[in-house]
């Protein structure tokens, strides 16, 4: 007697409701880092990058205010990076994209995704980027 093979195909139009509830996860972390950057109000703020008058006169006050004001350039570049990286990833949550390396297209490790929600790469791609930037530094 011979068997029948039965073969069921399931279509599923709805998304998996646990992806679901993680992206929802990882877009309120997104949301909430973004709206902390926004609200400290670093980005708006010019006073820290002018020199006061009565520092020019003193070389040491000079140098002080250069330092606080390359200090202040440089943290205000890290912020305005992570608001670019937390705003694409809140693109890729949208298209359906996220989550997955940039490189290798592998899915990131969720303990990545937790503490950093803007994470573009998995980690070993994340630590080669650092070694090759961290060279490019000592080069220059």
């Amino acid at each position: 007697m011979g068997t029948q093979l039965r073969l069921i195909i399931i279509s599923t139009s709805e998304e998996d409701p646990v992806d679901k509830k993680k992206l929802d996860h990882y877009k309120e972390l997104l949301l909430k880092h973004r709206q902390q950057i926004l609200n400290v109000g670093l980005l708006n703020k010019s006073d820290d990058l002018h020199v006061a008058e009565e520092d020019l006169a003193d070389e040491t006050d000079l140098a002080s205010s250069l330092i606080q004001q390359q200090l202040s350039c440089t943290i205000r570049d890290r912020e305005y990076a992570k608001l670019r990286l937390i705003d694409a990833a809140l693109e890729k949550i949208a298209d359906g994209t996220y989550g997955h390396c940039e490189e290798c297209d592998e899915e990131i490790n969720s303990k990545r995704l937790e503490n950093q929600p803007w994470a573009d790469l998995c980690i070993q791609h994340a630590e080669e980027r650092e070694r090759e930037e961290s060279q490019t530094w000592r080069q220059a």
